[in-house]
């Protein structure tokens, strides 16, 4: 009011205020309207002030209020409405639990579109996904003794052979579920170890058609111009060779001019045997090479009869893709020869699950879901390379963001789902073949993204009894999850004093595990 008073009276000044006039006016006029000016100009400048104290005035006020006790508890107060008018707001969207199972199952499709809910600490999904990481705490320490383990080895073994003709060992790449982080072993830990081999000095690995790996020999007599006195093996004369010791691959390791996969792995072996004794780690493990023909099987055993097993297998790159010909064991007698090396996705695989964890969310639960899936496989007719087929095709189709702890469940559902969609459709395309959604990053050899898709599932196709086999064996496996889960999540309730009430939910949503509940599509195969 005053402000608006000062306006008028300073709005009033300039209308009032006298205009400049002829020289005609007299004295007394001009005096009388320079003593009004002067009048009213005191009078603006005194509101003014008394309008500016009086504002300082409020706002002492203000904040004598704000620094007083009863403001913080109005304001509690007033949180705690706000809070409590939140909650009911959210109980009125649940849907009523009358609804069966047909409104559990959309609850959780509901959930999973939803924001994360701040609750999501002690749902179902995050609690078993919590405990099947606990058996993998361990993991990491034991592959860091792995690692280190061969690490050693090999400086011993390039220092040994620095100047032999047998294979150059490169850089080792630790396979399977030791480099993806679980474990599918109930007690001890398996790990198997990928030694790439390229050829030595003089020589050149050829693969004219798998799975062979040929030996070649290749002129070196141009390092003889260089001035580097070497021999070369293709032109030199034998008795020259003989006399210096220097024995080419064909006449150690080959057979019919092709590389064998036996006397490679016994070479190898030997190679183990000879420098463990110089290996800090023979004074707490115990170490036992078990037989093994087409690898070098390691058995260590510490003080605690606690046993790390470590598996060498020997691989030649193809091209400079993430594919290998190994010397892994095949359960066809067909490609049990001496010179046999057989294709090898395990490289490409652990590279995929590499850039998998380098997207996922970090509590990403795709590792549990295959941890769990694998852990009940004994007893069916399902492999842990099925299993792991599955996921990885889901990964390429569920985003990643959907693979955190509380979607456990409808993760786990969803491989069920699509598993048993596999077995009644007798195809499971294999990931690596004729696979558009293989992540770029990823190196295959020409032609295996074009390629036609390699059904995993063709023996189904072609044997009907084996197929009706499969498909009683996925009801086993089922039971199998679902008697797991309800064992953990028992185990898991004593320990975190889960109420009755809370215990009843984890049975249902237990209930419901690969009975197609999240409802997902299938992906294209």
């Amino acid at each position: 009011m005053e402000l608006m008073c000062c306006f008028s009276t300073v709005l009033s000044f300039l209308i009032l205020a006298p205009q400049k006039v002829s020289d005609g006016l007299d004295e007394v006029t001009r005096e009388r309207f320079k003593q009004r000016k002067e009048h009213l100009s005191l009078k603006a400048t005194w509101l003014m002030e008394q309008q500016e104290q009086h504002s300082f005035a409020w706002r002492a006020q203000f904040f004598a209020v704000f620094q007083h006790s009863y403001f913080w508890v109005i304001a509690a107060g007033l949180v705690l409405l706000l809070g409590l008018f939140w909650w009911l707001r959210k109980r009125s969207h649940k849907p009523d639990s009358s609804g069966g199972e047909d409104n559990s199952s959309n609850e959780r499709e509901e959930d999973e579109e939803g924001d994360d809910d701040p609750e999501a600490v002690w749902n179902l999904d995050t609690l078993i996904a919590s405990w099947f990481k606990l058996p993998l705490a361990n993991l990491t320490y034991d592959r860091r003794i792995v690692e280190n383990m061969v690490e050693n080895f090999f400086d011993i073994f390039r220092e040994r052979l620095e100047n032999s003709f047998f294979p150059v060992l490169q850089p080792f790449i630790i396979l399977d579920s030791a480099s993806e982080g679980w474990n599918p072993h109930k007690d001890d830990t398996a790990f198997r170890v990928l030694v790439p081999l390229k050829a030595p000095y003089g020589h050149v690995f050829y693969l004219p058609e798998e799975p062979h790996v040929k030996v070649m020999l290749i002129c070196t007599c141009n390092r003889n111009q260089l001035g580097e006195n070497m021999l070369c093996f293709l032109h030199d004369p034998e008795d020259d060779l003989r006399r210096n010791k220097s024995y080419s691959l064909l006449t150690t390791l080959c057979t019919d001019l092709y590389l064998d996969v036996q006397e490679t792995a016994l070479w190898f072996q030997k190679l183990v045997k000879s420098a463990w004794e110089e290996l800090s780690l023979s004074d707490l493990y115990q170490m036992q090479l078990e037989s093994s023909t087409r690898s070098c099987k390691m058995k260590l055993t510490n003080a605690s009869q606690i046993n790390l097993f470590v598996e060498f297998i020997f691989g030649v790159q193809e091209g400079d893709s993430d594919i290998f010909l190994t010397s892994e064991t095949s359960p066809n007698s067909l490609y049990s020869s001496r010179t046999t090396w057989l294709p090898s996705c395990d490289v490409a695989e652990a590279k995929f699950f590499l850039l998998v964890a380098k997207n996922a969310p970090h509590d990403s639960i795709h590792l549990s879901c295959l941890h769990l899936c694998t852990c009940i496989l004994e007893g069916t007719v399902f492999s842990t390379d099925v299993m792991k087929t599955v996921i990885m095709h889901l990964l390429t189709f569920i985003p990643l963001s959907k693979w955190c702890k509380r979607y456990f469940l409808c993760r786990l559902d969803d491989v069920l789902g699509y598993l048993h969609w596999c077995l009644k459709e007798k195809r499971l395309n294999h990931f690596f073949f004729g696979n558009e959604k293989v992540p770029k990053e990823i190196i295959l050899p020409p032609g295996f993204r074009e390629a036609e898709p390699l059904n995993l599932f063709q023996q189904l196709v072609e044997d009907s009894a084996a197929h009706e086999l499969a498909l009683s064996g996925f009801g086993k496996l089922k039971d199998n999850i679902t008697r797991l889960l309800a064992d953990r999540m028992k185990e898991v309730s004593r320990q975190s004093c889960v109420g009755e009430a809370h215990f009843r939910e984890v049975n249902e949503g237990l209930s419901l595990v690969g009975g197609g509940s999240c409802g997902r599509a299938k992906p294209e195969q």
